[in-house]
């Protein structure tokens, strides 16, 4: 999955011929949220496993090409869960520790998995990820209930580290071959077969899915600045799920350098996944990560940049990557919750609840901000959304919310959305600003060593800490580089300024 960095002309034209087209906002549509699902490629596997734990309740069905156990990168550098490491008993133990401490607390409650459908898929061939970290995950997966009648494990021999398919589309790498775009003919029609598991039998596809049905949306309005997710979205909407239709939605997540920026959109089109959605009554969601080369602290796997845009599986983007509270997961499942606010809700009828109004803030400290709106008749509840990531964990009761953990000197910015006794969410409201007080952090940028002789950090045995929280920062020496963002007098923590 870290493969050399490239940009080919393709995909500079591809660059080209967007630069020009706006993103628009992402579609309120009519989606059954009983029927919701995710899969992924390599990077994008593991993330859908990840989205898989953390919101069991809301993803019915999780695929996942070349991945690997849930939290395997929490708690061993990531190269220990990929290259067809052995993943031990002891390490499964230790993992579903954390399933089973976060249950109905950080992560919905794991019962719900037990109902999922699983599909997996790995290759014989495969040597970036590999056979024995999916079969460990398929381990996972039946420790936590899931009968072996939902759980199809499918293995295939030629078969590289690739997203297969059974049609030939200009670019695609061979299938015993691991080389961009990781997607090749292996005379295997994985779209079909991981939606085949979700949806049963499938009308016929369509090889020739209209242009206009592919929608490049605004996806910054969801990822509250997240460095390592790209600006841009893409979904894919059949004709009769824009007119209304109640229709499936699929989220589909590419691996590590199939970014648009590295592969323009052939995961979008070439993979086979909007062929089947055209006739299917089935909406498609491919959120886009990007390349970060900022240097962060991840959860067991040192100082690393993300160089290949991969989603974050290992702990870039903050400690609770792999729960609800994970800055990508909140994104992604803000999206889900964007795309199936336009009515229907688990194809029981009724329609979308109208946005809120009169939202505001008020009472700023340095680190919170309450908000407040007119109550929405028929309403159960609201969800806030901050930056477009829902921010609070469980349904809001009331018809004011306080958002805690904010940075000083700091403007945000708000929406809320009414939801219904069925769960289904109504409209967004007009989005509502305001700025917290007290003086902005200060940021520094440098090498750990230069850090350390100026006195924002100390080093030990080889190592560097930030003075004051103790972080480990990496090696000190002047070729390691880390930003310390400054909290109080002479105390320091990992990050970036705001």
């Amino acid at each position: 999955m870290r493969v050399p960095l490239h940009l080919s002309a393709a995909c500079a034209l591809f660059t080209l011929l967007h630069a020009s087209h706006a993103a628009v906002p992402l579609p309120q549509l009519n989606i059954d949220t009983s029927q919701t699902t995710v899969s992924g490629l390599s990077a994008g596997g593991f993330m859908a496993v990840q989205l898989g734990y953390s919101h069991s309740a809301t993803f019915k069905g999780v695929g996942v090409f070349a991945g690997g156990p849930y939290m395997c990168a929490g708690h061993s550098n990531y190269t220990a869960c990929m290259y067809n490491a052995s993943i031990s008993a002891g390490m499964l133990s230790t993992m579903q520790a954390d399933i089973n401490n976060w249950s109905g607390s950080l992560i919905d409650a794991k019962a719900n998995v037990a109902s999922q459908q699983v599909f997996l898929f790995v290759g014989s061939s495969d040597s970036t990820v590999g056979p024995n970290p999916m079969n460990a995950l398929r381990t996972q997966y039946a420790n936590n209930g899931v009968a072996a009648a939902n759980l199809e494990f499918v293995q295939r021999a030629g078969t590289a580290h690739v997203l297969p398919t059974d049609f030939d589309a200009a670019g695609n790498n061979a299938c015993a071959s691991t080389a961009s775009p990781y997607i090749a003919n292996c005379g295997y029609d994985g779209a079909k077969a991981v939606l085949s598991r979700f949806y049963g039998a499938l009308s016929a596809r369509n090889n020739a899915p209209a242009a206009a049905n592919y929608i490049e949306f605004d996806q910054s309005a969801f990822t509250g600045g997240n460095p390592g997710m790209a600006s841009t979205g893409w979904l894919y909407v059949p004709a009769n799920c824009a007119a209304g239709a109640a229709c499936r939605l699929h989220v589909a997540l590419h691996g590590c350098k199939q970014d648009l920026a590295s592969i323009g959109d052939q995961f979008v089109r070439n993979t086979g996944y909007t062929r089947w959605a055209d006739t299917n009554s089935i909406v498609v969601l491919f959120p886009q990560a990007r390349v970060d080369n900022t240097v962060h602290s991840t959860a067991a796997s040192s100082m690393l940049t993300n160089p290949n845009a991969c989603f974050d599986w290992i702990g870039w983007y903050g400690g609770n990557f792999a729960q609800r509270g994970g800055t990508q997961i909140g994104a992604i499942k803000a999206m889900v919750e964007r795309v199936s606010s336009g009515g229907g809700g688990g194809g029981g009828g009724g329609g979308a609840l109208p946005a809120p109004t009169g939202v505001g803030t008020s009472g700023a400290t340095q680190t919170t901000m309450t908000l407040a709106w007119s109550a929405v008749s028929g309403a159960a509840g609201y969800n806030v959304f901050r930056g477009g990531t829902k921010v609070n964990p469980s349904l809001v009761g009331a018809t004011s919310y306080t958002d805690s953990g904010l940075s000083p000197a700091t403007t945000y910015s708000w929406t809320v959305a009414a939801v219904d006794a069925n769960g289904a969410q109504g409209a967004m409201s007009a989005a509502a600003s305001g700025t917290t007080t007290g003086s902005a952090a200060v940021c520094f940028t440098a090498s750990n060593y230069a850090h350390t002789t100026a006195g924002r950090a100390h080093q030990s045995l080889g190592q560097t800490y930030a003075n004051g929280s103790n972080q480990a920062m990496g090696l000190w020496n002047v070729f390691v580089t880390t930003t310390l963002k400054q909290t109080g007098p002479n105390f320091y923590v990992i990050g970036t300024c705001p």
